[in-house]
């Protein structure tokens, strides 16, 4: 499917609901628009699980969703995380749902100096979060707990409301399709959204492949920087959050530097989870492919020039970047897709995709 045969039917024939306002304090309105329909329809809020919190009838227009879902403050008090609201037209999940997202300060970072594989280099390692030890059976990080100070306080400041949408990569390649994962990464999700929708991601190349890792398992394409050489970014730095999305095939995730709080616009995704299963609360991982299995694999099998920096022969190109609303969500069920799996046969060449 075409990029543009590819908006249009996500666009075709759906309810919407739209925020009015980006940011709102805990104490006002959360204004939407619903529209697209004529006459009224139920809206259902969901968990980041698809389980149903509340139900409410209204009508097409301007609706206040603290009003009709005082669910929403109660939800969040009690740590829910994200929040969608999802229209129902006719008994049938209709539109892209509403993202409602929690503003509280990160949980306190704690990391450690730590050694690679190697023996040799010394990294930064994320330990912890907050009060909380990633791993509580590693003795030497219980014992550094001894000495944290106490973690920054998370007050809820208020809620930003954001459609809910999927970013789509047009490659060389062929076409691969992202859901985004706010209830894991809020922050980075929107971060890697707005960088699509302004165009920033458009003829960047993938400038890293490591088609195994030191044990030969397939490890990570990475791209996203507008220079090409690995160094670039968007002139600013993003903290890390403590996602909870596991590295596995298809995921993306953040690039970074050495310090947690050094990623940008550099992402990677990962070719398998048996490699990328150590990048778990190292990395933010934010989202998932649901279709484009082939082009990851054939950005994947690209001969690399040099095995020390990654850096393929000829490489693939980010053609275009662009969002598309997300399916709608199915209460108790969630999206109707799933992520993407690794595919045993060897993608059919690319000119097949088109």
């Amino acid at each position: 499917m075409t990029a543009a045969a590819l908006l249009a039917t996500a666009l075709a024939g759906n309810a919407a609901i739209t925020p009015l306002t980006e940011l709102t304090r805990t104490d006002a309105a959360l204004p939407a628009r619903l529209s697209g329909f004529v006459g009224g329809c139920e809206l259902v809020l969901l968990d980041a699980s698809a389980k149903e919190l509340a139900r409410a009838s209204t009508a097409a227009g301007q609706v206040d969703l603290a009003e009709l879902f005082p669910e929403i403050l109660r939800a969040t008090r009690e740590r829910a995380g994200v929040l969608r609201v999802q229209p129902i037209l006719e008994g049938v999940p209709s539109g892209a749902p509403l993202v409602v997202i929690p503003l509280q300060n990160r949980e306190t970072i704690r990391t450690a100096t730590d050694t690679r594989p190697d023996g040799k280099t010394a990294y930064t390692r994320v330990i912890g979060w907050g009060d909380e030890l990633l791993d509580p059976t590693n003795e030497a990080h219980a014992k550094l707990k001894e000495s944290w100070p106490k973690s920054d306080p998370q007050p809820l400041s208020g809620f930003r409301l954001m459609a809910d949408v999927d970013v789509v990569f047009t490659t060389s390649a062929g076409m691969i399709r992202f859901a985004m994962c706010p209830e894991a990464a809020p922050n980075t999700a929107r971060n890697f959204v707005e960088l699509a929708q302004k165009g920033f991601y458009n003829g960047t190349i993938v400038h890293r492949i490591v088609p195994a890792d030191r044990n030969g398992l397939p490890f990570v394409i990475q791209g996203g920087d507008p220079t090409g050489t690995g160094d670039g970014g968007p002139g600013y730095d993003l903290p890390l959050e403590p996602s909870r999305l596991q590295h596995d095939f298809g995921v993306i995730s953040m690039a970074r530097n050495d310090w947690p709080d050094s990623a940008g616009s550099q992402w990677f995704v990962c070719l398998s989870r048996e490699a990328t299963a150590r990048l778990d609360g190292q990395y933010c991982a934010f989202g998932y492919a649901v279709s484009g299995t082939d082009a990851i694999l054939r950005i994947a099998a690209g001969e690399v020039a040099d095995p020390a920096t990654g850096r393929p022969k000829s490489p693939e190109t980010v053609t275009s970047a662009f969002t598309v609303p997300a399916p709608p969500w199915t209460p108790g069920k969630g999206r109707p897709d799933a992520r993407v799996t690794r595919a045993d046969a060897t993608p059919a060449p690319v000119e097949s995709d088109r």
